[in-house]
């Protein structure tokens, strides 16, 4: 029988170990609790929930929603387990926290493949992983500082990132064009960035929002450290009311073709995808929260019906260049048998990180029984999620949540209403596709 040893049992960990059990594979399943805990976790179970309860919307007209069914289908250990400790939430899946993580460890420790070991494993070289067939790091995003120290050796500096500095992310559908103009810095030519113009009244508002918005506070274990290269767009606008007009809403170089003239100040938005069905705001990584973020953002001008796909985040999280360091099957290009899982690899959400333990587990147990299976299509919601992590960015690669700006546009217009719609159908008829030419789960119109 092979042997796989993996390292921490959150939601990653716990769904990839479930997916090599069933599989017939030996798991040697490590988590440090109770001996050791990071600084955000406090219970002893496996899969323990260190922030909200919900795992957010539920319906195929909603990229997550999508992931849940895709997860659901392929037999997934973290969806069994929170549909079985559901509690009220309108149209969100949320769960009871404690019996969420008492069913997933029952479920684990109670199968005969899996050897809970409560025990710390503080470096890729340490004894109990000598003779594994292969190692999955599943440790999320507060890894210990041994472990971390280690993967860095494995990884290299440059390649391992312990902040997290996201901009929102909004639908093109949702912006207004006949504000927003297309152009870069000298370039007016160029479309590779989507300019929102103010006027002087206009900056001023916003500024005094921005700085007047309510804050996330960080965490006792995230000690607020920024880094000049990725402040908050809020920290800017504290160091005096003009500052952002002189940094990332400069409107040097730019003319609105509306007016013949330069703005006063221009947010910019930049392309997520080849599709251009998503754009960032440039230099917009946030603290607020999220009501706020809402609410302030839209006063920028051709940003007032936004539909924010992704919004923004300043804080702790290890995580790896994922296309720079894992290969197509998320092992480590510089150290073969050994796999990452999670949030370490660059995806954010409980969810995502699930799906991506659930993939190596399935994955990785094919594999070490002679086959091969096929990732995803990327019009899925877990093959999109896949390609987020094998895509190589313009620039410094961020973690995401699973959303349809991951996905390859679609092929025709339609009205904002409709377009959720379609992304959901054209999911679900390429995940049946795939499922059934992989053979892998159910359909998964059969819930």
């Amino acid at each position: 029988m092979a042997r796989v040893v993996i390292i921490g049992g959150g939601l990653a960990g716990s769904d990839c170990a479930w997916q090599l059990a069933r599989a017939g594979v030996s798991v040697e399943l490590y988590e440090m609790k109770p001996e050791k805990r990071s600084e955000a976790h406090t219970e002893d179970g496996l899969a323990e929930l260190v922030c909200s309860n919900s795992f957010r919307a539920t319906g195929p007209a909603a990229a997550i929603g999508l992931l849940k069914d895709e997860m659901n289908a392929l037999n997934s250990l973290i969806m069994e387990a929170a549909f079985a400790t559901r509690v009220p939430a309108g149209g969100a899946l949320a769960v009871d926290r404690t019996l969420f993580s008492q069913y997933v460890t029952d479920a684990l420790e109670g199968h005969p493949n899996v050897t809970a070991i409560h025990r710390e494993i503080a470096s890729l070289d340490a004894e109990e992983l000598a003779g594994a067939d292969a190692v999955v790091v599943a440790a999320g995003p507060l890894a210990s500082e041994s472990l971390t120290a280690s993967l860095m050796a494995v990884v290299g500096d440059e390649r391992l990132y312990f902040y997290d500095a996201i901009a929102p992310i909004v639908s093109r559908d949702s912006i207004d064009f006949d504000t927003a103009f297309w152009g870069s810095r000298w370039k007016p030519e160029d479309d590779d960035y989507l300019n929102c113009p103010m006027s002087e009244d206009e900056y001023m508002a916003f500024v005094a929002a921005l700085m007047a918005g309510e804050k996330v506070q960080p965490r006792d274990f995230e000690k607020e450290v920024h880094f000049e290269g990725c402040l908050p767009v809020e920290a800017m606008a504290e160091r005096g009311e003009m500052t952002l007009a002189f940094g990332p809403l400069k409107p040097v170089g730019l003319v609105d073709p509306k007016t013949g003239e330069r703005p006063f100040a221009v947010v910019q938005l930049r392309t997520e995808n080849k599709d251009k069905t998503a754009f960032n705001l440039v230099g917009f990584q946030t603290k607020l929260k999220y009501p706020e973020q809402k609410r302030v953002f839209r006063m920028i001008p051709g940003l007032e019906n936004a539909e924010f796909l992704r919004l923004g985040s300043i804080h702790r999280n290890t995580f790896v260049n994922a296309p720079d360091v894992l290969d197509a099957d998320l092992q480590l290009k510089r150290r073969p048998g050994f796999y990452l899982a999670g949030q370490i690899t660059g995806v954010e959400g409980y969810l995502e990180s699930a799906a991506c333990g659930l993939w190596v587990g399935l994955s990785l147990a094919k594999r070490l029984s002679g086959e091969v299976v096929s990732t995803p299509p990327a019009e899925t919601a877990l093959g999109a999620l896949l390609g987020h992590l094998s895509t190589r960015p313009d620039k410094r690669f961020q973690p995401s949540n699973v959303n349809f700006g991951l996905m390859p546009g679609l092929k025709q217009k339609m009205k904002k209403k409709f377009r959720k719609e379609a992304y959901g159908v054209r999911a679900q008829e390429a995940f049946s596709r795939w499922l059934g030419e992989t053979g892998l789960g159910r359909d998964i119109a059969d819930g």
